[in-house]
């Protein structure tokens, strides 16, 4: 690897135009005209998409890279290459020769002339044998069963890149550097450490570059989407996407283009830090963050300081997203409207069963009475209750139209008042995520240059831990709060965040205020969150402090099954648990209700 600096430019603003693979395609020519910016980032990739681009390939091999990408690049290449804007993006996923071999037909019938550059070697699944012999199990990082226990063979296996290979690509005079399956965070890492002219041992500026590229990787969710306390948002129909404007030291000023809709608060940052996290040590392949480091500071409005930010040495493995077919899924939904919920659930149950030769003839049945209804509704919408009957099972025959037909065929004799959500269906594939690790020298990454030319980029080596003493910030040594309390749902004065991490489900909670800390740290246990969300109660939950952030982070492990494209979960990727979670009433101090949210002004 060559490492040669970038230009050095002492501030260097890094945007972000994508939070997911279907995020708004106009993100891109919005972050590209509406203010100046240096990089522009997209981030299309999560284990979901790796099985979606997985499918997508099987129908066209050209494919398998995030298609609308070059819709994107259509509207904005030109104006990047005139206002020197480099682009850096993972809608490669499985295929970022073929994306990268596309961007630069696009140049050319655009007629313009750019250096487009991508990444290789994520992709194992052809190297599946050859590690297994080596003696890499590829255990599931959660359960510790080695791969060769799994019941199908992987689709898809791809390890997190860090962000040497982007430092090299740009190096090389890249305008255009494509990744597969890199860390969302390294997007911002290789342009910031090419720029600032990093070494791989500069630990607290990369990590600072990795909490500041977790800060953007979801768009919209750090300028006040998706956000707990809504309602101080303004324009929230249509906010901004986040812009990271980086310094030498590795600390960041998180910001937005003058004008677009949307916050970036203190609040807002809290929020997505806390998103799909699990303990304070945040590792991506370059280095381990500290996230009980971070020091936030609102520096003026839709500006806040991230710094302070402290830095581990890289881990000595990486991680690898491998993705198998698990079977054949169909769901029906019973509507059951009135009285007698529970007795017409239990006949429609019953009655299904029956029809089809009984529960026990599928791999794995999952029926859920999900209740909406109220007595003495006022309409008949809120009189009705949903019951979600979902079958797994390796033979598609079974799970398939017989299934989804037997559930009609019930309509005219069965529970009164019967209705469904839908018609019969077919039954549809389902993945089953497998997290693993392997040591970071078997990854063999490469630059492929806009010429054919190649250059492979060595992992980062590992080092002792190093002793990172820090004083104990004020929220984790403020006395609790006594006094008067009122019963209230907790999200009238915490926010929270949640979201999917593999099978597990994370919910971070945060406070507005010291004493609030104080308050949420000594109340909210492990113990009082299994109470809260009663379907957490069976499970292992792990709770982390991060008295920095005001925030509790929670880990509910195994609560979405085998991954969310297996989980049979109506909100298959948790993202509404921490809502759940924050309507949830407890007695709460009067002296806190000064943190109440208030509307935008």
């Amino acid at each position: 690897m060559s490492g040669a600096p970038g230009p050095g430019r002492p501030v260097l603003r890094i945007a972000n135009c994508s939070g997911f693979y279907g995020d708004r395609l106009s993100a891109a020519r919005e972050m590209v005209e509406g203010g100046p910016i240096d990089f522009l980032t997209g981030d299309y990739l999560a284990e979901l998409t790796m099985l979606i681009l997985w499918k997508t390939s099987q129908r066209d091999a050209a494919t398998g890279y995030a298609t609308t990408y070059l819709r994107q690049m259509e509207e904005v290449l030109g104006t990047c290459v005139d206002r020197g804007i480099r682009v850096v993006t993972n809608a490669g996923g499985l295929n970022p020769r073929g994306l990268a071999e596309k961007l630069r037909e696009l140049a050319d019938r655009l007629g313009v002339t750019v250096d487009v550059a991508h990444i290789e070697g994520d992709d194992l699944l052809g190297r599946m044998e050859e590690l297994t012999a080596a003696g890499h199990d590829l255990a599931h990082m959660e359960t510790g069963r080695p791969l060769a226990e799994a019941p199908a063979k992987p689709v898809t296996a791809n390890a997190y890149l860090g962000a040497w290979g982007i430092v090299e690509a740009l190096s090389g005079g890249a305008d255009v550097v494509v990744c597969p399956r890199v860390t969302d965070a390294s997007l911002v890492v290789g342009p910031a450490a090419w720029n600032f002219g990093w070494a791989r041992q500069d630990w607290d500026a990369l990590a600072g570059a990795v909490v500041a590229g977790h800060i953007l990787e979801c768009g919209a969710q750090t300028t006040g989407g998706n956000y707990a306390f809504f309602s101080e948002v303004p324009g929230l129909t249509r906010p901004g996407f986040p812009i990271a404007e980086m310094h030498p030291d590795g600390s960041a000023v998180i910001t937005k283009h003058e004008g677009s809709g949307g916050l970036v608060s203190v609040g807002t940052v809290t929020a997505q830090l806390l998103y799909e996290i699990g303990g304070p040590d945040y590792a991506n392949p370059d280095v381990v963050a500290r996230f009980d480091t971070i020091r936030l500071d609102q520096e003026g409005p839709d500006r806040v300081r991230v710094s302070g930010v402290r830095g581990q040495p890289a881990p000595a493995d990486t991680k690898v997203c491998i993705n198998y077919v698990g079977g054949f899924r169909n769901t029906m939904t019973f509507v059951l409207t009135g009285l007698d919920i529970e007795a017409k659930a239990d006949l429609a149950r019953r009655t299904l069963f029956e029809l089809v030769g009984g529960e026990d003839r599928f791999a794995e049945v999952d029926v859920r009475l999900i209740r909406m209804d109220k007595p003495d509704a006022d309409s008949n919408e809120e009189a009705q209750a949903h019951l979600r009957v979902t079958v797994k099972d390796p033979d598609p025959t079974k799970v398939g139209r017989p299934f989804s037909a037997a559930a009609v065929e019930m309509a005219l004799a069965s529970y009164p008042g019967f209705t469904m959500t839908g018609g019969p269906s077919g039954e549809s594939a389902y993945g089953v995520y497998w997290p693993a690790l392997v040591p970071s020298d078997v990854i063999d990454q490469v630059v492929v240059r806009a010429d054919g030319s190649t250059a492979h980029v060595e992992p980062t080596p590992t080092a002792p831990a190093r002793d990172l003493p820090a004083e104990p910030p004020a929220a984790a040594t403020h006395p609790v709060p006594s006094g008067p309390t009122r019963r209230l749902p907790l999200g009238t004065v915490f926010g929270a965040r949640s979201g999917d991490k593999g099978g597990n489900a994370n919910v971070g909670v945060w406070a507005r205020s010291d004493a609030g800390y104080a308050w949420l740290a000594a109340n909210l246990t492990a113990a009082r969150l299994a109470q809260l969300i009663p379907e957490a109660a069976p499970l292992e939950i792990r709770r982390y402090e991060l008295p920095n952030l005001r925030a509790l982070n929670f880990v509910v492990v195994g609560i979405l099954g085998e991954g969310v494209a297996a989980s049979v979960r109506p909100d298959a990727q948790a993202k509404s648990l921490g809502e759940f979670l924050r309507s949830r009433v407890v007695d709460l101090p009067e002296e806190l209700l000064a943190d109440a949210p208030r509307p935008p002004t």
